[in-house]
């Protein structure tokens, strides 16, 4: 996919204000993109703009609200943050790319099932984020709640402190937080490893 909101050059490549943009390639939920950016475009916007992929949302465009979490190469990160030049060659995962088909992920379904969201601004993230969450502590990361004296490397325990101090980078203005916290509970009890 070449694409470009900015009209041609003579030379056919895309201008930009500054004059300067890359091609780039990209893995965003299992599909392969070639596409050529202004150096100064965030991956949010790349996404959200170019990719018509509308789920990571424009929050605070600050990194302090989490709403635009996206998995870059199975970790999480805050897309507003991130220059889409300097993702070249990465695997993205956005909201869209966690069903398998129309079958929801074990995240989905527990957001839903345990009405973890209100308005779902806030949830795509939420739900990212929570993915990268149970995967962090299945591989032993630890947190800032974890026991000092906790095996290294080990899989961390997802207790309600765990789980709420991980998920502290994901604000919800709605205040779902204890219906969330129940939703990554559900989901990390049931052995869920994106």
């Amino acid at each position: 996919m070449e694409s470009s909101k900015h009209p041609a050059d003579g030379a056919g490549a895309p201008r930009s204000a500054s004059g300067e943009s890359s091609a780039l390639y990209l893995r965003v939920n299992g599909t392969t993109y070639t596409v050529t950016v202004d150096h100064r475009t965030t991956l949010l916007d790349l996404l959200r703009e170019r990719l018509a992929l509308t789920g990571a949302k424009k929050g605070c465009d600050h990194g302090q609200c989490g709403a635009c979490t996206v998995l870059v190469d199975g970790r999480r990160a805050n897309s507003c943050l991130l220059l889409a030049v300097a993702q070249d060659g990465r695997g993205i995962t956005t909201v869209e790319g966690l069903a398998d088909g129309e079958r929801l992920h074990p995240l989905q379904e527990a957001f839903v099932a345990r009405d973890a969201l209100q308005c779902g601004y806030c949830t795509p993230g939420q739900i990212c984020s929570a993915v990268g969450v149970l995967r962090e502590a299945a591989d032993g990361f630890p947190s800032h709640v974890t026991p000092y004296d906790a095996d290294s490397g080990a899989p961390v325990e997802l207790t309600t402190d765990e789980i709420r101090e991980r998920m502290s980078g994901n604000l919800c203005r709605c205040g779902a937080y204890p219906r969330i916290v129940e939703a990554v509970a559900e989901a990390g009890g049931a052995g869920v490893r994106a």
